[in-house]
Parts: structure tokens; C-alpha cells; sequence
């Protein structure tokens, strides 16, 4: 199945926007697609060969699930590409634009479960919910 590619453009060095997407204290505070939702767990091993695992639940703690998988290829401030434990296959890039301006691309396999346009959506929603966490804090 054709990836899908998702980007946005954030007004922040690429430095901290590396930090912010791979560091376990920033993930719990971004990775969830709306305010029902929230991220309680986020633990990486971020290494070549290491592992990562995200929860992600609501908050009324009636559905949940781990996102998690291991990481394949590390190029610092330039992109990292991770294969989820279901098989799929994800790159995450980091395009310096300017000293103060970073594009995030990610490109993703999807899954079988839900139509292109619902992952495209949700998965816009988090990097949009991280390009504000990166934003404003």
C-alpha cells in the first residue's frame, strides 16, 4: 500500500525540535490526537536497534493502545526511520530551513483497519498538536 506523507513547518531551531519529538518527558505532552485523549507512558531507547513504546489511551481510561516498535536508522538532526511492531514502516524527517525554522515530514505505511484519509487525519493531528507543544513551550 502507498505511504502517506504528512509535514508541517515549525518556528523553532531544528535542535529543539529534534529533542522535543524523541524525548520521553516532551512525548507524554503532545502524542495524542485530541484533548479527550493523553499519552501517560513514553519510553525510547533511542539507539540504532533500540526500542520505543508510547500509551495512549483516553482519559476515561475506556480504550487505549501501545504504539511501539524499534528503530532502524538514526541520522542526528536529519531523520530517523522506525518499523512499528505490526510491520509498517515509518521515516521521520527534520529539513533545517532557516536558524530559527524546521520542517517535520513523516511518511508512513498505513494500516488495514481505517481509511487513508482517517490515519492522514489523525497523525496531522498529533504532529499539529507537537508543532504547538514545540511552539509554546
Amino acid at each position: 500500500m502507498e505511504p502517506i506523507t504528512i509535514n508541517i513547518t515549525i518556528l523553532k531551531p531544528i535542535e529543539k525540535v529534534w529533542d522535543y519529538f524523541y524525548n520521553p518527558k516532551h512525548i507524554v505532552k503532545w502524542n495524542f490526537t485530541t484533548p479527550n485523549w493523553h499519552c501517560p507512558k513514553a519510553e525510547i531507547d533511542f539507539k540504532e536497534g533500540g526500542s520505543f513504546d508510547y500509551r495512549l489511551e483516553y482519559k476515561d481510561k475506556s480504550f487505549g493502545y501501545n504504539f511501539s516498535g524499534e528503530i532502524v536508522e538514526i541520522r542526528d538532526l536529519n531523520h530517523v526511520k522506525t518499523t512499528l511492531t505490526d510491520g509498517r514502516k515509518v521515516e521521520v524527517s527534520f529539513n533545517k530551513i532557516d536558524e530559527s525554522t524546521t520542517e517535520v515530514v513523516q511518511v508512513f505505511e498505513p494500516e488495514q483497519q481505517y481509511s487513508r484519509e482517517m490515519q492522514r487525519v489523525g497523525w496531522y493531528a498529533i504532529l499539529d498538536r507537537f508543532h504547538k507543544y514545540v511552539e509554546n513551550n
